[in-house]
């Protein structure tokens, strides 16, 4: 997911370039997001600096969860473009996702837990009622390794980002009624982003989750199916007007994005305006992504080195970044959580690294295996139709 001169949005061995550049800051975003929880407490002893760092442009580069929105239209996108295709083997493909999920986040609780016998979570080391106090475990034992293990669970401690690889199960096991339902979409994409607006915005004032979240997963899918149709239509845009539009486009998706943050000062948190707003951050998620397949500057900058490496390396980053986190700052204290980030930093990307190259790399060379065994079965290519 994630030149020359070609087409934007031109695949390179089957992927969509600009993609993983993508991948790679929405997962540098979540980092910061979680560095910012352990500041936090300090920083709302200083009047207004929480509130300058959360409710300004400077939100952007910090809008952790907003930027989980992003991912789940990436995984919308890239997971359903090849089952869109005739002949896709769906037999192949249930127990080769699954071993690309499951195996990283087993090895992350695992890693989690061994973070936590190393340096123990004791009292009184950081903030009283603080994220990192009521959000990550102080212990590790057999029975939350292995409940949190199955990705059931609505709340993670031991690794408190696998919430969002719940929701990426769950879609990934829910594939086939997506697709269903973009091809009952055909051409009547507009209805179907209003609809799934909708969806989402309801989802946030009433709190259900899958309001929010499947809906977002299924913008992503809508850009799948509409791909050609997508570029063709950004490429007559770009040659018409130039890219400005892109920009344009980009600077609005951004503040839909984080408009609820941005909205604070009149629309306080837990108000049903600032509900119906955070429902509409999914599309500025999808926006973005439209940016990043139609604009031919969005992808030269996407796919340079940096970002490509960042997409690479991206989910081994975001499975250990809060382990590795979590662990500084209990050895170190919150209170001095410059500090902590400026050691948890060069950590989380050293351990990143590692895990990529130990656990991520040869879990997806399992999952092709499997994948292929499983594709030696009769009627493999049995694909849903609507209707």
């Amino acid at each position: 997911m994630m030149h020359s001169s070609r087409v934007p949005g031109t695949a390179r061995s089957g992927r969509i370039a600009s993609l993983d550049g993508v991948r790679g800051i929405a997962a540098v975003v979540v980092l910061l997001y979680h560095h910012t929880l352990v500041a936090r407490p300090a920083l709302e002893q200083i009047p207004g600096a929480w509130e300058w760092l959360t409710q300004s442009p400077l939100k952007l580069v910090t809008a952790g969860t907003e930027a989980v929105l992003v991912f789940f239209v990436l995984s919308g996108l890239v997971v359903a473009l090849p089952a869109l295709r005739n002949g896709f083997d769906w037999l192949a493909y249930y127990p080769s996702r699954l071993v690309r999920l499951y195996l990283p986040v087993v090895a992350s609780l695992l890693l989690a837990a061994a973070f936590i016998l190393l340096v123990p979570h004791a009292d009184g080391q950081v903030t009283a009622d603080s994220w990192l106090e009521k959000r990550n475990a102080d212990e590790a034992p057999l029975s939350l390794l292995l409940g949190e293990a199955t990705l059931l669970p609505e709340t993670y401690t031991l690794n408190n980002v696998l919430w969002s690889l719940r929701w990426e199960v769950l879609f990934s096991l829910l594939l086939p009624v997506f697709i269903v339902a973009t091809r009952a979409v055909g051409r009547h994409v507009g209805l179907a982003v209003f609809v799934s607006g909708g969806a989402m915005v309801l989802g946030r004032v009433l709190e259900l989750d899958a309001l929010v979240y499947l809906p977002t997963f299924f913008l992503g899918t809508l850009i799948a199916a509409n791909l050609d149709r997508l570029r063709a239509w950004g490429a007559s845009v770009h040659e018409r007007y130039g890219g400005w539009v892109w920009a344009a486009l980009a600077v609005s998706s951004s503040a839909v994005l984080i408009t609820s943050w941005l909205a604070r000062p009149i629309a306080p948190a837990g108000s049903q305006v600032s509900a119906v707003l955070w429902g509409l951050a999914g599309f500025g998620a999808a926006g973005l992504i439209v940016v990043a397949i139609v604009s031919p500057l969005a992808e030269r900058l996407l796919d340079s080195p940096l970002p490509r490496w960042l997409g690479k390396v991206s989910f081994s980053l975001y499975l250990v970044h809060i382990p590795v986190l979590a662990t500084v700052a209990y050895l170190i204290g919150d209170g001095r959580w410059w500090l902590v980030s400026a050691v948890a930093l060069p950590a989380t990307f050293a351990v990143s690294v590692a895990f990529h190259a130990a656990v991520e790399k040869p879990a997806h060379a399992l999952a092709r295996r499997v994948g292929a065994r499983a594709a030696s079965q009769p009627d493999r290519s049995l694909v849903p139709t609507a209707g």
